[in-house]
C-alpha cells in the first residue's frame, strides 16, 4: 500500500511539472492551477506514504521516478532531446530505485 501511495504521489508530481511547462511562466490560467492542485495531491500523497516509508527512501523514490519521467514527457511531448549522457543518468536512477527497493530493508519504518 506505501508503494502505491507513492506512485499516485510521483505521478500527481509528474502531472503538475508537466502543467508546469505548459503554464509557460505561470501566463496560462488552465496549466497555472493544475500545477498548485497537481503539487498539493503530490504533496500530501507522500506525506502520507512517510506514515509508513523512511522519508530518505520515500523522497529517493519520488524524485528519482519523477525525473526519470519527467525527462520521458519532456521527450515526448516538447521534443526536448537526451543525449547519452543523460539516458546513462537516467538508467543511474532508475538502477538505484530498483536497489532500493529490491536489496533495502530501510524502504520501510
Amino acid at each position: 500500500m506505501p508503494y502505491l501511495i507513492l506512485i499516485l504521489a510521483v505521478i500527481a508530481e509528474t502531472i503538475g511539472t508537466t502543467a508546469l511547462q505548459a503554464s509557460q511562466q505561470f501566463t496560462r490560467l488552465g496549466p497555472s492551477l493544475t500545477v498548485v492542485v497537481a503539487y498539493a495531491i503530490s504533496f500530501f500523497l507522500l506525506g502520507w506514504a512517510l506514515k509508513y516509508m523512511a522519508v530518505g527512501v520515500a523522497y529517493a523514490i519520488w524524485s528519482g521516478l519523477g525525473i526519470v519521467l519527467i525527462a520521458a514527457i519532456g521527450y515526448a511531448l516538447f521534443g526536448q532531446k537526451l543525449d547519452l549522457p543523460a539516458l546513462l543518468g537516467l538508467s543511474m536512477i532508475l538502477g538505484g530505485i530498483l536497489i532500493i527497493h529490491l536489496f533495502s530493508n530501510s524502504a520501510q519504518h
